[in-house]
């Protein structure tokens, strides 16, 4: 009669060490998650809305569609882009993809 009261007690004891050791998977989870997804992505972002905001007339851009072309107009939230000689159009800032550099040579130079 004695013994069950015993192993009650030891369970109850043990119960938050349990509950530590039951949580601990998950915070490791998310701790990892955070390394290596969502802290990353977060610095892209970053960097993409810096690129973004110091676009200026004169940059080589690709856009979001794959065209390619130089900055003629530089408003709030668009961009005109000449993509040939006359040829016009407009996009939306965010949408740009990349501004290329121009000390870059390209592959078949």
């Amino acid at each position: 009669m004695n013994q069950p009261a015993f192993l009650m007690a030891a369970a109850a004891s043990t119960g938050a060490g349990g509950f530590l050791v039951q949580i601990m998977p998950l915070v490791l989870i998310f701790i990892i998650f955070w390394f290596l997804l969502i802290r990353p992505q977060q610095k892209r972002m970053k960097e993409h809305q810096t690129m973004v905001a110091n676009v200026k007339k004169g940059d080589r851009v690709v856009t979001g569609g794959g065209l390619l072309g130089k900055v003629s107009k530089v408003t709030d939230d668009e961009v005109e882009i000449e993509l040939a000689q006359g040829i016009k159009v407009k996009a939306v800032k965010s949408t740009l993809q990349t501004v290329i550099d121009p000390k870059a040579k390209a592959a078949n130079d």
